[in-house]
């Protein structure tokens, strides 16, 4: 059996009095498409960075393909693709320039990143913008660049905040697809996110987290049975869907 890509044991994570992670544990298979989710405040984008390197917990451990960060952050590094919510792009390079030089930062073949560059920038139709600079490019298209830049190193871990965030229908499709396709040959995909449709479209598998807490962690079926099952007289129980999973936990855990 496939040993986990993601294992948290007993994370924790605090910020001078406000504890944003509190003994979170978690694994995460190859080939699942992981959503996690929960309220602004919750503790995503901590455990993000966590899963990055760039925050070390307080307490617990954090590894990775089997490895921690303290250790073996180029080894990680090199098989992860990261997606921030807010990525900086070098807005005075062009995005085939932009590509190539973060190919070359990975110590990649150039024809293998010009054959790559040039496989995602169709996949996300920004061939014909390839050679204009970014910072003439627009949200959505920079969100696609972004995308294809932690791609292009084909990584077997994506971690991603917020994928949808600017995208148009025809774009974020492809990306739902994508990500799917990516899980299909064994790659794993770690996906914070607030639209629930997505979640519930793509995941394999859901986690909620509330304040530091880990709420839920089950596949999406599950949860909604699980609601449905609740007894309860909410009339949205009765024919549940993610999202009223999700108010339903952070409600609870809130009272």
């Amino acid at each position: 059996m496939a040993h986990p890509v993601i294992v948290l044991k007993n994370v924790r994570k605090t910020f001078q009095s406000t504890v944003a992670v509190d003994d979170l544990i978690l694994e995460i298979n190859p080939g699942e498409v992981y959503g996690f989710l929960g309220p602004n405040g919750a503790g995503k984008t901590t455990t993000i960075r966590m899963l990055t390197g760039i925050l070390l917990p307080d307490s617990g451990t954090v590894n990775v393909f089997g490895m921690d960060f303290k250790s073996n952050r180029r080894e990680i590094l090199n098989r992860l693709g990261y997606i921030p919510d807010r990525a900086y792009l070098y807005p005075k390079l062009t995005g085939i320039e932009l590509l190539q030089f973060l190919g070359s930062l990975r110590k990649m073949p150039k024809a293998l990143v010009r054959e790559r560059a040039k496989y995602y920038l169709e996949m996300f139709e920004l061939e014909s913008k390839s050679n204009e600079l970014i910072e003439r490019y627009s949200h959505g298209m920079r969100q696609k660049l972004v995308l294809a830049s932690a791609l292009i190193h084909e990584p077997d871990l994506i971690i991603v905040d917020e994928p949808m965030v600017g995208l148009d229908p025809r774009a974020a499709r492809r990306i739902k697809r994508l990500f799917i396709e990516l899980a299909e040959q064994g790659k794993t995909v770690f996906m914070s996110t607030h639209s629930l449709d997505v979640a519930e479209q793509v995941c394999d598998r859901v986690g909620i987290i509330h304040k530091g807490n880990m709420v839920a962690d089950d596949r999406p079926e599950i949860l909604l049975e699980e609601l449905k099952q609740s007894g309860s007289n909410d009339p949205s129980h009765h024919n549940p869907d993610l999202e009223a999973v999700f108010i339903s936990l952070t409600e609870e855990e809130a009272e």
